[in-house]
């Protein structure tokens, strides 16, 4: 249709290559380079996000460069279906994260507690790429994460080495096993932890000990990660799905350790 249009991101390669293939009306927006939307980072802390959008200063609760390009590409998208800057900018300056995605769990033990449901390779990197970008000092990362039963086997090792390369301290633990041995998943998952990584790694089968561990490791301004459920409110195990929020296990352990 004549009203169609495509927005690309033109820090990206593979937008370039849309643009070209693309007959729709053709717009572009950019964290880097000149565009028709610009964007600019001018702080970001796991607390939240400063940018400038076409010259409009703002506040984000959501963090992370790949949240900036959202939030600019959502910009873009409503001011080409023809919202108001100022009011675009309102909404989008009190978008919440999108829960178990990279969310905060709040706590009185000055810990930033992040749980993510990162649960391949690549989407786990970019976490902790995300959270090493982020970093202002000495905080060591800790991170808890598994791998599902009776799903891509292959992606087990290449987990274990990512996020023993990528955090401090590792915790291998259960996902949602199924009808595996949480105990094998695990061994396969430290066929990849190189050499060097090993005495970073601890392997607890029993999720809710796993992140214990990991809050009674971290110190004030350390950071937690637990990778791989998110939102789920369940473990699967043997056939059963059995209550297991992340979010309220991290949430209950490090309010108790105040306690």
């Amino acid at each position: 249709p004549k009203s169609a249009f495509a927005l690309v991101n033109v820090d990206d390669k593979r937008g370039r290559i849309m643009l070209q293939n693309t007959k729709a009306t053709k717009s572009t927006y950019s964290l880097k380079s000149a565009s028709e939307f610009i964007g600019k980072i001018i702080s970001n802390s796991l607390q939240g996000l400063e940018m400038s959008i076409d010259n409009h200063a703002i506040w984000f609760k959501l963090f992370g460069a790949f949240n900036a390009y959202n939030l600019l590409v959502a910009y873009g998208t409503a001011i080409l279906l023809g919202e108001q800057p100022e009011d675009v900018l309102t909404v989008l300056s009190n978008v919440n994260p999108v829960p178990g995605r990279m969310e905060v769990v709040p706590n009185p033990m000055h810990v930033t507690a992040l749980v993510d449901y990162a649960h391949t390779p690549d989407a786990l990197k970019n976490v902790l790429d995300t959270i090493g970008s982020l970093r202002t000092g000495n905080e060591s990362v800790i991170t808890v994460v598994g791998c599902g039963g009776d799903r891509d086997k292959e992606k087990r090792p290449l987990m274990g080495a990512i996020a023993s390369q990528l955090s401090d301290k590792v915790i291998f633990t259960s996902d949602n096993p199924r009808s595996e041995d949480p105990n094998v998943i695990i061994e396969e998952m430290k066929a990849g932890v190189g050499a060097s990584n090993k005495r970073k790694v601890v392997a607890l089968v029993n999720r809710e000990e796993a992140i214990k561990t990991a809050c009674l490791l971290a110190a004030a301004n350390d950071i937690i990660l637990v990778a791989g459920k998110g939102h789920e409110d369940y473990q699967e195990i043997k056939g059963q799905r059995l209550p297991f929020d992340d979010r309220k296990v991290l949430s209950q352990m490090l309010n108790l350790m105040e306690s």
